[in-house]
């Protein structure tokens, strides 16, 4: 004897086996093991401490000298904010070297010793 679905039901198993999806084959499989290594490889391990080298200057974290007065006490406790090697004043018009250190904080001051700019390099 043959037993009819009710349309409730029959619309239930439909939706049940729309949501399954077919298991990816041995490629998929693969491409999507590769795309995760790549993407892990990409990003730094949260364990390996930032380089303290040519890079670490971030001249972010001395910004509080513009608009102040700068002397060897600020120009040091800026150069310690920002993770510098070293730093130095810019006054204007004063010859500086062109060489470009990524460890070194610049902090620019007007005439009047009063701090305009800071930048690494």
């Amino acid at each position: 004897m043959i037993r009819l679905l009710s349309p409730a039901v029959a619309l239930l198993a439909f939706s049940l086996a729309a949501c399954t999806s077919p298991e990816p084959d041995e490629q998929e499989q693969a491409l999507a093991q590769s795309e995760q290594r790549a993407a892990e490889a990409a990003q730094p391990a949260a364990s390996e401490p930032a380089p303290a080298d040519a890079g670490s200057c971030d001249a972010l974290q001395a910004q509080w000298t513009v608009g102040k007065a700068v002397g060897e006490t600020e120009l040091e406790q800026a150069r310690k904010d920002a993770g510098a090697a070293s730093a130095r004043v810019l006054k204007p018009g004063q010859p500086v070297t062109m060489e470009f250190n990524a460890a070194r904080l610049n902090i620019e001051v007007d005439d009047k010793g009063i701090g305009v700019s800071v930048r690494c390099g």
